[in-house]
């Protein structure tokens, strides 16, 4: 390219002008600027950079300050010493020196060696410790679940002997309707046993004859089982009406004992005032008789004196129920005068309790129940 081109340039929308154009040529070689390249040609792009020359800044007269370098060095300064040596007139002791002989030079490879040695053995000692933790560990898991599945094989087993022993007994002593369900169905597959056999096996007469039987054993055991039925349905029926007798008592009991509390009211300043009336000593007096003839195991002296003190508390109102809570009372300490076994007593005192509470469960005989029994 010549150092100088002539370019046409439009000036309006019919004239044109020509300009002379000088081209400089940098002394300096331009600096790359990025690009790209052409990857199916192969022809290289560079982005383009200026060619006006960088402006001068004005000399003003001012010199320019020398730029300190600065360099730290450590130095290491002098010190004098001195040594003392045995000569002619002096004598120096030399049982305190030591020989000191150099040692085999050490190279930073060797060093790097010997310390890298001494981490694979440090590796090899704590993985063979973490490996034998891991397999006390392991051998600890294993004794544990071992040991639960002798526990659960023998927990199974027991359960399974205890599932047997229930059945047998449900067989041979049956108290639900699921018994005697469970023993109408093993009846009939026992029947269709043994019907299956006799028509395997026998064939005309002797078949006929197998049938009666069959049906003469199981009529047997169908009346067995009817039998059994009756009877727990009657103890069902005794077991029912004491869990009822209980329960009633148990609840009186617990009404009885709201009746003999004194009454109770807050005062103004927040504290409580209790006040006990006739009717609350009353109540009182009775639930602590009912008490002491409610207890098992005393002494035979105590248990007279109890009942002497009922009898006094219950002759105070004349009626049907006093007079037959007094007979049995007369009757208890007579048999008991005759030496008669305690267990042989338990009806008649259960009787004497249970007329008690019906005497105190009155609101003639104790007043302060009317207030608490519903309507």
């Amino acid at each position: 390219m010549p150092d100088i081109i002539t370019v046409r340039v439009q000036t309006d929308s019919d004239s044109f002008q020509d300009i002379v154009v000088k081209i400089e040529r940098p002394m300096y070689q331009k600096p790359f600027l990025g690009g790209f390249k052409n990857r199916i040609t192969g022809v290289e792009f560079h982005n383009a950079g200026s060619q006006t020359i960088p402006k001068k800044r004005p000399d003003k007269g001012i010199q320019e300050t020398q730029t300190v370098f600065e360099k730290n060095k450590p130095q290491q300064t002098k010190n004098t010493m001195s040594t003392q040596m045995t000569k002619v007139g002096l004598y120096v002791s030399n049982r305190t020196d030591k020989i000191i002989i150099p040692g085999k030079y050490l190279t930073a490879e060797e060093y790097h060696k010997r310390r890298l040695e001494a981490v694979i053995v440090l590796q090899t000692y704590f993985r063979r410790w973490y490996a034998i933790k891991i397999v006390k560990n392991l051998r600890e898991e294993r004794r544990l679940r071992l040991v639960w599945e002798a526990q659960e094989e023998l927990r199974r087993e027991k359960e399974k002997e205890e599932k047997l022993r229930r059945e047998h007994e449900r067989r041979l002593n049956p108290k639900t309707k699921e018994d005697f369900e469970l023993l109408y169905h093993a009846l009939e597959l026992w029947r269709q046993e043994e019907t299956e056999r006799i028509d395997r096996t026998l064939t005309g007469a002797e078949r006929k004859a197998a049938f009666c039987g069959l049906l003469e054993q199981e009529t047997q055991l169908i009346s067995s089982i009817g039998r059994h039925k009756l009877n727990a349905d009657e103890e069902n029926q005794q077991k029912a009406i004491l869990h009822f007798l209980y329960y009633i008592n148990s609840m009186l009991y617990k009404l009885f004992l709201k009746c003999a509390q004194p009454k109770r009211w807050k005062a103004y300043d927040g504290k409580i005032t209790e006040m006990d009336t006739q009717y609350t000593l009353c109540a009182r007096e009775l639930l602590e008789i009912y008490r002491s003839i409610s207890m098992n195991d005393i002494p035979k002296d105590e248990r007279i004196d109890v009942l002497l003190t009922l009898k006094c508390t219950v002759k105070k109102h004349e009626c049907k129920l006093t007079q037959e809570i007094v007979e049995l009372i007369d009757r208890e300490v007579d048999l008991m005068s005759r030496e008669v076994k305690e267990c042989n007593l338990e009806g008649l005192r259960k009787r004497i309790c249970t007329l008690f509470l019906q005497y105190i469960k009155t609101p003639k005989f104790n007043p302060e129940v009317a207030r608490v029994l519903k309507v």
